[in-house]
């Protein structure tokens, strides 16, 4: 008989930053990148928020792959991604991405005083679900959660959500063209959100599903409510 089986096993995980670990950053974001992304070309996204006392931790998903359809070899040309997690014995990956986020949370606080400093998780499209489950599961502790091109999670409780939301700031960031989205589904989820008595607030800008540099800065531009930057 086929018996499934699990054990755990060390992983090597990347990620890039912006800006320099220290007791004086008093602003920190993590982004988590979408699906078939890397972190090292997500980062660049965030070049246009960085500053003094700012520190941006962009993690990569722990399974990278080949984006072309193509048979045969992959070349050294070929393009490739990472994705958080797949259908595929899905709840270890969760687990996994949780525990690995953890921990590079407790790397990063090594350096910076995280009671002087304010917490942004920012989870672009698939990785707005990895941002979601982390922030309500795992030992992050955040101030706000930035679900970009994505709503919550599937999973998500919604009614332990009402909670957790009060002391997390929500937001939902889309393009008005985004092809994973219409004015109708973002309307029935408001109205899903306001049933549960979720706090939450919308953003929206010109484009489709991408980040947009003019709302990015605008929403690292907002004062923290430990202190501007």
């Amino acid at each position: 008989m086929v018996e499934k089986r699990h054990i755990a096993v060390r992983k090597t995980a990347r990620y890039y930053t912006l800006g320099e670990p220290s007791p004086a950053v008093r602003d920190v974001w993590f982004a988590c990148h979408g699906y078939g992304q890397l972190a090292s070309e997500f980062a660049k996204e965030f070049e246009c928020i960085e500053a003094p006392g700012r520190l941006i931790v962009v993690p990569e998903a722990l399974s990278r792959f080949y984006l072309s359809d193509s048979e045969g070899f992959h070349g050294p040309d070929a393009r490739i991604g990472a994705t958080w997690m797949t259908r595929e014995d899905r709840q270890s990956e969760i687990s996994d991405y949780v525990a690995y986020l953890d921990d590079l949370y407790d790397e990063v606080f090594r350096s910076v005083d995280r009671d002087a400093a304010r917490v942004s998780v920012l989870g672009f499209s698939q990785g707005g679900a990895t941002a979601n489950r982390w922030v309500t599961g795992g030992r992050a502790r955040a101030d706000r959660l930035l679900m970009w091109g994505c709503l919550l999670a599937s999973d998500s409780d919604l009614n332990h959500a009402a909670a957790f939301f009060r002391d997390v700031e929500l937001s939902i960031i889309y393009g008005t063209r985004d092809r994973f989205a219409d004015t109708g589904m973002i309307a029935d989820y408001e109205k899903l959100l306001r049933e549960k008595s979720i706090p939450y607030r919308l953003e929206t800008f010109e484009g489709g599903h991408r980040m947009d540099r003019d709302t990015l800065r605008r929403l690292a531009s907002e004062q923290s409510p430990r202190g501007s930057l």
